[in-house]
């Protein structure tokens, strides 16, 4: 017959077994780096120079003083962002590639064009930066001085009027049909390689409208080189007071903006998201850099992760919507 002693060494040995593995796993855990532990990757999906390569730029200084490690940009421009965005969505999910996704990676590409990614399920969200509004901008010779004259003229000189885009796809070119759909007006598009040529043709009266960032156009409404008629988003810009929202000119849906945020691979784990996220925050929150963004036209939306991915998917949804009324679907 069995003591008590020997039945109760089985039980005593497992749970000292037990004490000693939990005591490794701690103490493993405790001599674990915290994140970051080596220079942080962002890419830029544009060639150097330009509004995205200096947020970047500028996003990437702060956060290398706030993390303790350099966050170095690395410029991958070409295919409309495409590239930049397959390249990230390959990387490693450890925390140290991430991108600046904007309108263009993440909003209107995914809405008409077949891309070697997914917006959605190929990247983890981290946090949005902010957004300039897009604007309606005319040559002044026109005879339009309100948004409403400008619908009136085009439902009256429906051959009379055609307008510049950065390219078939952009928030140029999808903006502008989303306008034409809602006044319901008609206006000739004619796509650009880039904003800067269709800029020279608006100036010089080839073509009569435009539809760019707020930023963008800043230089010619301030020498009133072009006429600005309404411009996105849901209050007026601080940058252009004088020019009323397309809300307020009864026109509702036109939340369409030129946004800015930062993303990584899929599977990035929850605790380095929440460092970034954090991190980002601060970030925006430094009156130097607001007071910067602010110059820019540029309307800081600090976001929690998951509000940011329900912001790219709507993003996604509303330029999708255009694509499919318009009928627009780009090789």
């Amino acid at each position: 017959m069995s003591k008590p002693n020997d039945r109760q060494r089985p039980i005593f040995l497992s749970f000292l077994f037990t004490l000693i593995g939990l005591a490794i796993s701690l103490s493993a855990y405790a001599q674990t780096p915290a994140y970051p532990t080596k220079p942080i990757k962002l890419i830029a999906p544009v060639a150097a120079g330009g509004g995205l390569d200096n947020l970047a730029r500028a996003v990437a200084e702060k956060l290398s003083r706030s993390l303790g490690q350099p966050v170095i940009v690395e410029n991958m421009g070409g295919g409309g962002g495409a590239i930049a965005s397959q390249a990230t969505a390959k990387a490693a999910a450890d925390g140290y590639t991430l991108m600046i996704a904007y309108v263009g990676t993440h909003g209107t590409n995914p809405a008409v064009r077949r891309l070697p990614y997914d917006a959605i399920k190929d990247f983890t969200p981290i946090g949005m930066i902010g957004a300039t509004p897009n604007v309606l901008i005319i040559n002044p010779e026109l005879p339009i001085k309100s948004f409403k004259e400008f619908v009136d003229y085009a439902k009256k000189n429906p051959a009379k009027l055609s307008y510049g885009s950065a390219g078939p796809g952009t928030l140029t070119h999808l903006g502008m049909e989303q306008l034409k759909l809602a006044a319901g007006i008609f206006m000739v598009h004619v796509p650009y390689r880039g904003v800067g040529p269709a800029y020279t043709d608006l100036l010089a009266g080839q073509t009569q409208a435009m539809f760019p960032t707020l930023f963008a156009a800043l230089p010619y409404l301030t020498t009133n080189r072009v006429r600005g008629l309404a411009v996105t988003g849901a209050k007026r810009s601080s940058a252009a007071p004088n020019i009323p929202t397309f809300k307020e000119l009864g026109f509702n849906g036109f939340d369409g903006q030129q946004w800015y945020g930062v993303v990584g691979p899929a599977n990035l784990s929850p605790a380095i998201v929440t460092k970034l996220n954090t991190e980002l925050n601060k970030v925006l929150a430094l009156p130097d850099f607001s007071e910067k963004m602010a110059s820019e036209a540029m309307t800081l939306m600090p976001m929690t992760p998951p509000q940011f991915g329900n912001y790219i998917k709507e993003d996604i949804a509303r330029w999708a919507k255009v694509a499919k009324d318009r009928n627009i679907e780009i090789e």
